[in-house]
């Protein structure tokens, strides 16, 4: 089993920034590709950036320029850094991960989301 686990999320004011950490951990023995995705409220999850092992990330056009993705592959860790967050940022942000377990299984896993609320 694999488990996802993101920090990071809060309010924060239209301008500002945050930075959301997404820890996998468990039987891994490799973890393929990692991302973010987030689903606002009355709308389908999308994806938001992705970063595959040893590739280059990609993002959604509405976030390019301001969100930067990265990971730490020692620490299992993905980050998604924030700028110049909009209302329209608001949402539930969920960690993904495409995982080959140390049984050798490949499999998609996800945390439980971290709120992310872009208000003054």
């Amino acid at each position: 089993q694999v488990q996802l686990v993101e920090s990071g999320g809060g309010l924060v004011q239209p301008g500002g920034s945050l930075r959301l950490s997404c820890v996998a951990s468990g039987s891994i023995f490799s973890i393929n590709v990692m991302g973010w995705y987030r689903q606002a409220p009355g709308k389908q999850r999308e994806l938001v950036a992705i970063i595959p092992t040893g590739g280059s990330p990609n993002y959604v056009d509405s976030v390019k320029g301001r969100f930067t993705i990265s990971r730490d592959n020692a620490k299992n860790t993905v980050y998604l850094q924030m700028n110049s967050l909009k209302p329209e940022d608001t949402a539930v942000y969920y960690c993904n991960a495409y995982v080959t377990t140390r049984s050798r299984y490949e499999m998609d896993y996800w945390g439980k989301g971290t709120l992310v609320t872009v208000s003054s």
